[in-house]
C-alpha cells in the first residue's frame, strides 16, 4: 500500500478493510471514545473504514491508518476530512491512537505530518480540529502542532464543541 505520509517513526496510508481487527480495538474502547457521541460497534466499524475509502476517491484525503514503521502495525487513524463545525464544511485534523500506544507523541507526530501534508497539498487557508470541550487530550494535541483556541460552541452530539485553529504561513 502506497505511503501518504511518513515520519521518523510513523507511515501513514489509506486504510482498506483488512485493518478492520486493527481499527475495531480502537474505536471499540469505551475509554478512548469516552468523548464521542458512541462506541463503534463491527457495523459501525466498517462503516468508518467505507467513508474514508469513499473521501480518498472524492476529496483526494480522509482518515489514514497511522501505522508503526518498524513493523507496519497499524496503531491509529489521523488524516484530513471535511467536517460541519458550526455550519460550515471546514478542513479538520483529527486522530485516533490506541490506548497502549498513548503518551508516546504518537499523535501530535502523526497530526503535525497531516498539517504539512494539507498545507503542501491543499489551499486551505485554515486546518480545524474539533472535540467535546471535556477532550483534554485531543486539545493537548492540537495545541502541540500549534493550533490555538478558535471558539467553543453548543452541539448536539458534544454538549460544548471546543474548535481550534491555525492558519497558513504566507
Amino acid at each position: 500500500m502506497e505511503t501518504i505520509v511518513e515520519t521518523e517513526r510513523l507511515l501513514l496510508r489509506e486504510m482498506n478493510m483488512g485493518d478492520y481487527d486493527a481499527l475495531y480495538k480502537i474505536l471499540a474502547d469505551s475509554d478512548i471514545m469516552r468523548h464521542y457521541p458512541y462506541t463503534f460497534d463491527e457495523r459501525r466499524v466498517r462503516g468508518w473504514i467505507e467513508h474514508n475509502m469513499e473521501r480518498y476517491v472524492r476529496d483526494g484525503f480522509g482518515l489514514w491508518a497511522v501505522c508503526l514503521k518498524d513493523t507496519g502495525e497499524m496503531i491509529g487513524d489521523c488524516g484530513l476530512t471535511l467536517q460541519n463545525i458550526e455550519g460550515k464544511m471546514l478542513p479538520e485534523i483529527g486522530y485516533h491512537i490506541r490506548r497502549d500506544c498513548q503518551r508516546r507523541g504518537y499523535a501530535k507526530e502523526a497530526a503535525k505530518a497531516v498539517m504539512d501534508w494539507a498545507f503542501w497539498n491543499t489551499g486551505y487557508p485554515a486546518l480545524y480540529s474539533y472535540c467535546k470541550y471535556t477532550n483534554e487530550a485531543s486539545i493537548r494535541t492540537a495545541e502541540a502542532i500549534g493550533m490555538q483556541f478558535d471558539r467553543e460552541y453548543p452541539d448536539e452530539a458534544n454538549g460544548i464543541t471546543h474548535v481550534s485553529v491555525i492558519y497558513r504561513r504566507t
